[in-house]
């Protein structure tokens, strides 16, 4: 997965805890791409990002993984990175999927603002609704903030179909709420995000906006239409 464009689309990555089963999967992905995009926002001030990590997968449904990408805030920020963490339990039965986790993002000391959320994900056919909570964070609240358990979430919805052999359209439409949301991106504490992308053979082209009216903070074009183009690949290890 890039795990970040991360339904975590694609969190596929599982553990068993107690041993290792015989039919456990490694795996490691790498990508680049113009723009990091995280919920309608961007990460690298608009610039391009380079990203991988590697998965560990048991047949059971458990998986655990870890994955890192440059990103940038500001546009006089020196280098800085991301590095998620993540495991899960994913199963399927005959009618739905379902997949759910914990996920914790680390940054550099200089950043001091790692968090983790909790998250749930259901799909039905090429459909699929996920959930993520607030559930922890280093960051010091401001006044009148609240970092609580639960009190900024993520929902979104996706839907994705093979339109044409070997080419998948993806429709994206995402809520993010809650004062973690506004210290951590620096827009109002609610939007809308919302995407449609084309991917073939590893590359991809995304269409993504927001509803919001800010252009935000160094020119962060929060506001605007961007235009996303990456290519990834996967490997078996």
């Amino acid at each position: 997965m890039t795990h970040k464009n991360k339904i975590v689309a694609g969190l596929l990555l599982t553990c068993a805890v107690s041993s290792f089963s015989a039919q456990a999967e490694w795996s490691a992905n790498a990508s680049v791409t113009n723009n990091y995009i995280w919920r309608g926002l961007t990460q690298s001030t608009n610039e391009p990002a380079v990203q991988g990590g590697i998965d560990y997968a048991s047949e059971s449904g458990f998986y655990i993984g870890t994955w890192a990408s440059n990103v940038q805030y500001a546009a006089d920020d020196v280098f800085s990175y991301e590095h998620d963490i993540y495991f899960g339990y994913a199963g399927e039965t005959e009618t739905f999927s379902y997949d759910v986790g914990y996920l914790y993002y680390n940054y550099d000391e200089e950043a001091e603002f790692d968090f983790g959320e909790i998250y749930a994900s259901v799909s039905v056919g090429n459909f699929s609704v996920t959930g993520y909570l607030l559930a922890n964070t280093e960051a010091d609240e401001a006044e009148g903030q609240n970092f609580d358990f639960g009190s900024t979430f993520y929902i979104s919805t996706d839907y994705g179909v093979e339109i044409k052999e070997g080419i998948e359209l993806g429709l994206h439409l995402g809520y993010h709420d809650g004062d973690f949301n506004e210290a951590f991106n620096g827009v109002p504490g609610s939007y809308f995000d919302y995407s449609i992308s084309i991917a073939k053979d590893g590359f991809s082209f995304t269409v993504t906006s927001t509803n919001l009216a800010d252009a935000g903070a160094d020119g962060l074009d929060n506001d605007s239409v961007k235009f996303v183009v990456g290519y990834g690949v996967d490997f078996e290890l």
